[in-house]
């Protein structure tokens, strides 16, 4: 293993289901490139229904793809019950609902302690869960041991599931929208936290969200997903400072943080991964086939009827659309 290799890759990663009646086939994740390395975040941005909790479940093993394959440390994951047990110690899981994700008749000791017992781990499960805890920002942490879900505050909860997973001393947590749940006051401190684990424990992250401005504050790279495919994927400034494709300036134009950019009302219908259209599966709501500036630009014929794959455009920034460079 090479120092610039992944810990954890998607290597032209399919995941599809078959509907029921007349739905026919999702694919929900098609043809998937996505690297995550030691101690990177990487944000991973679409909206609801573009494939990206499919894709963070397929890495995390709860998915099998259907083509494709999951690389750990540059070896695909095998998918025994054995290898499955350690992998899922290694890469652990932050729900975004952190009331849903807590049993309410455990104590805090309980549900921290909980991945130690399921794993057999033969550690000091007091010192282990203290530690923990601690490392989450609970503290002191014997103070909440014997405290039960509804007796702490959303941020309190929150990092009780981190907590949970860093018991366990994994090398990358998916976070599932962390902060969608919380008021704005915690949201800021619990990115902080995520910030410190990276930076104390070595971490990798990948943060599964609808919120550009989130990975502006967190991630060294974003990953923009469309319809089952990365469509833009690059270093954070670069991304958020210079978007390449329609879709990517649409998510970023209803950031807060980006003043003077003229909010885009994306038209038509949501992504669907049963109907997926030929040529750019954007374009039936891309403003700029939309307006008749692809058209201007003699691009609309490819963006209707030639699909994309994802193009270096600039070091590390890849891209898949029609668009010329300097449409910008």
């Amino acid at each position: 293993m090479t120092e610039r290799t992944p810990v954890l890759e998607a290597r032209n990663l399919q995941v599809t289901f078959t509907g029921r009646g007349s739905r026919g086939v999702a694919r929900a994740v098609d043809g998937v490139q996505l690297a995550l390395h030691r101690g990177e975040i990487v944000a991973l941005v679409g909206e609801s229904g573009c494939g990206k909790t499919t894709l963070a479940r397929t890495l995390l093993g709860l998915e099998r793809p259907s083509a494709g394959e999951v690389l750990v440390d540059g070896q695909p994951l095998s998918y025994s019950s054995r290898d499955l047990t350690a992998y899922r110690k290694r890469v652990q899981l932050v729900l975004q609902d952190p009331t849903g994700a807590l049993n309410p008749r455990h104590s805090v000791y309980e549900a921290v302690a909980e991945g130690l017992r399921i794993h057999g781990s033969e550690v000091d499960e007091g010192v282990a869960v203290a530690d923990a805890l601690s490392r989450a920002g609970l503290r002191p942490p014997e103070r909440f041991f014997l405290r039960y879900p509804h007796e702490l505050s959303g941020g309190q909860r929150q990092r009780v599931v981190i907590a949970g997973a860093l018991v366990l001393n994994p090398d990358v947590i998916v976070a599932d929208e962390p902060v969608s749940s919380l008021d704005a006051s915690v949201r800021g401190e619990i990115l902080a936290l995520l910030l410190r684990l990276r930076e104390e424990l070595g971490l990798s992250l990948l943060v599964v969200t609808h919120d550009l401005g989130l990975a502006w504050n967190i991630a060294d790279r974003v990953a923009v997903m469309y319809l089952g495919r990365i469509v833009e994927e690059g270093p954070t400034e670069e991304i958020l400072r210079s978007p390449r494709h329609p879709y990517t300036r649409a998510l970023l134009s209803v950031v807060p943080e980006m003043e003077g950019m003229d909010e885009v009302v994306l038209t038509g219908e949501p992504p669907d991964s049963t109907r997926i259209p030929s040529g750019c599966r954007f374009h039936p709501r891309c403003p700029v086939v939309v307006s008749g500036e692809a058209e201007r630009l003699g691009i609309v014929e490819a963006c209707r009827g030639t699909a994309l794959p994802v193009l270096e455009v600039s070091a590390g920034h890849h891209v898949a659309c029609h668009l010329p460079p300097d449409s910008n």
